[in-house]
């Protein structure tokens, strides 16, 4: 089965191509530039160098958040709009879980997150098995760390944006508490690819992002048609 795998859910943008189960090529930039100005361009090189062409895929991955609303839109319309025009599957995968498998060989519990400004976090709870042992939630982060504190386990904490709450994971669970190295705490497409290899695939105007809350705008609009 041959796979590309889009990920834009958050800052990092990644691009992977799996062919019968091997990484035939992988583009991951952490940069600050706009997912939707080089998110073909770099499909299109990736597809170029690997000699994959559009007609010989079988299947698209995209990570559907959560994440940034922007972010999730583009992956998800991109992948959407290539799957209908191939007539080719398309499968939504777990941002969270997606950053959480870069620590599936860790002896204990994995901690993904992404910060959600205003010291909440988009966050969830994983065994050694990828299985949730907490829900994935939007939370305030302080709130999180009491609660993984009675756990009384060591927990793995992988994100892109751990420098932003690593002093209070740090002061919070002191020991309990596993940072790895900076090369682990972004997720990798190609992960993608391989979780939407092993996942059935729905109908693709089914395929809808998983914000965990609702943009501000809408919440917005929804509080004052509430008011009316």
């Amino acid at each position: 089965m041959n796979i590309l795998a889009i990920d834009t859910s958050n800052y990092v943008m990644g691009v992977a191509v799996l062919k019968n189960g091997v990484v035939a090529g992988e583009y991951i930039t952490n940069i600050k530039k706009n997912h939707s100005i080089r998110l073909m361009p770099a499909i299109d090189q990736l597809m170029r160098e690997t000699g994959t062409a559009p007609e010989d895929l079988d299947r698209i991955a995209v990570a559907h958040g959560p994440g940034s609303y922007t972010g999730v839109r583009i992956g998800l319309t991109t992948a959407k709009t290539m799957a209908w025009t191939l007539d080719i599957p398309v499968v939504g995968v777990s941002s969270l879980e997606a950053v959480a498998r870069q620590g599936r060989f860790f002896p204990g519990y994995v901690c993904p997150f992404f910060d959600a400004r205003r010291g909440l976090v988009y966050t969830g709870l994983y065994d050694q098995d990828m299985r949730l042992s907490k829900d994935e939630t939007n939370v305030l982060m302080e709130e999180w760390l009491q609660d993984l504190k009675k756990l009384d386990e060591s927990i793995l904490f992988v994100s892109q944006d751990l420098s932003i709450h690593e002093e209070l994971i740090r002061e919070t669970l002191g020991d309990q508490a596993v940072i790895p190295e900076e090369p682990y705490l972004f997720s990798r497409p190609s992960i993608i690819a391989q979780m939407g290899a092993m996942k059935e695939p729905g109908k693709i105007h089914e395929l809808v992002p998983n914000y965990l809350r609702l943009p501000e705008a809408e919440a917005k609009w929804l509080e004052r048609q509430g008011k009316q």
